[in-house]
């Protein structure tokens, strides 16, 4: 074995040491270092660990939050798709609340051997999250993607919408429609696309409408669930405070929106306007069917797998964010304001 070592150092040109690190599967070696290892083991005829063997038989872990939002099995519908035809095999981890944790998932999919992860949504959009786990899996030689959010201490590829146009946007098309009092309903401050999205809100109010940015974030920003109940929540208190138009971080949050506006004995759009975020699918005929910034899930999921794919390759993607431009997609939720004259 020592003999062994000793020649598998000589031809990748490293220590015996980072060798014997590379076959246990050890942190702590670069991702060029590990493929020198790996090709200097195939050079010699030597046979690849099963651990280190597993890998490179095109499994890719996507780990997304849970699917009742329809925006990630849509999302996880176009990276499978996107991996299938590349010849790869997508197992998909869901995370659900009192299930596995995104530790425990990405732990089972490299055991599992996987060649890469694209995450949805994980933990690098928390700002209070520890980054040191991502750290840690780049020093085990796993490449990754990471989708929707972005933290400077992570060395990784990140894919994302852009939140502060999405939120120009709507505040744009809702002030076109006379609409002073507009409120914006989003999930909690630490996530990173909520910070952003209050940016983008906050700026658009100043630019359309002249207000000052203590004013929109004091009265017209409510925090609460990325969920039916969280945005219904959210958009009584901001319509309880004279919004005639409210703007949600989600879909699903929308719809809650609507049916805040509903149980105040309100139509949507006559008397409130909601406008979405995602454009998921079937959002579309709901009642109204709802005006909502699209995300674009089809450029953001194949760039994503072609990110992963160029890392598996041994070309690592530069540290930085690809941002992919939302579009409106008007729809039946939003009218003129309730004091503009209607001709109709």
């Amino acid at each position: 074995m020592t003999t062994r070592l000793a020649d598998i150092a000589a031809q990748a040109g490293v220590s015996e040491a980072t060798v014997s690190r590379v076959l246990n599967g050890k942190p702590g070696v670069a991702a060029t270092t590990r493929q020198s290892v790996l090709a200097a083991l195939d050079v010699l005829g030597y046979e690849r660990p099963v651990r280190l063997r597993q890998r490179s038989e095109g499994l890719v872990g996507l780990i997304t939050p849970e699917l009742e939002n329809p925006i990630f099995p849509a999302l996880a519908q176009v990276i499978g798709q996107a991996l299938t035809r590349q010849g790869y095999t997508p197992v998909l981890a869901t995370q659900t609340p009192g299930g596995s944790t995104e530790d425990e998932l990405t732990e089972m999919l490299v055991d599992r051997g996987v060649a890469g992860i694209i995450y949805v949504s994980g933990l690098h959009a928390d700002t209070t999250a520890d980054m040191q786990r991502y750290e840690r899996l780049r020093a085990q030689g796993v490449p990754f993607v990471l989708v929707d959010g972005f933290s400077p201490k992570v060395q990784a590829p990140f894919i994302s919408p852009d939140d502060r146009a999405a939120m120009a946007l709507a505040v744009t098309h809702l002030a076109s429609l006379g609409h002073t009092r507009i409120g914006l309903a989003l999930g909690p401050k630490r996530f990173v696309p909520v910070q952003r999205k209050i940016e983008g809100f906050v700026r658009a109010m100043q630019d359309q409408l002249g207000l000052s940015a203590e004013t929109v974030e004091a009265d017209l920003v409510q925090h609460s669930l990325y969920t039916l109940e969280g945005g219904q929540a959210a958009a009584t208190a901001l319509i309880e405070r004279d919004c005639t138009a409210v703007v949600c971080a989600s879909d699903m949050m929308a719809l809650g929106a609507i049916r805040a506006a509903r149980q105040r004995g309100l139509e949507v759009p006559r008397d409130v306007s909601v406008v979405g975020f995602d454009d998921s699918p079937l959002i579309a005929f709901t009642d109204p069917p709802l005006t909502t910034v699209r995300k674009p899930v089809p450029a953001m999921g194949q760039a994503a797998v072609r990110t992963l794919l160029e890392e598996i390759g041994g070309t690592p993607a530069p540290h930085s964010e690809f941002v992919f431009m939302p579009e409106l997609v008007v729809r039946g939720s939003t009218a003129s304001a309730p004091h503009v004259l209607r001709t109709s």
